[in-house]
């Protein structure tokens, strides 16, 4: 994967100081949860494609919303054509992320 991600520690840690939290719908650490989820699904699509033999491409995406401990936020689960694509990291029709 070639999408790179990074935080701006200093930003973050002023955030902290301002009062504002880690956990929640406005917390710190929900977007970084959402990003690294998002990832690590369109990663297991590029595997799936690449293992599939029947002719099959990306189809865009649906979205959920998926509760943490952290807050909840709309995740965008991508989608294949053929509809062949289980994901592991959110399966289908789960909305809660544990531990």
């Amino acid at each position: 994967m070639s999408d790179k991600y990074e935080i701006d520690i200093q930003a973050f840690a002023k955030a902290l100081q301002s009062g504002q939290g880690l956990n929640g719908k406005d917390g710190l650490l929900t977007p970084l949860i959402k990003q690294i989820t998002e990832a690590a699904l369109g990663a297991e699509l590029d595997e799936h494609m690449a293992q599939d033999d029947q002719p099959n491409r990306k189809n865009g995406t649906s979205r959920k919303t998926v509760k943490t401990a952290s807050g909840s936020f709309e995740l965008d689960t991508p989608r294949d054509r053929n509809g062949s694509f289980e994901p592991q990291t959110v399966k289908k029709y789960q909305t809660r992320l544990t531990d």
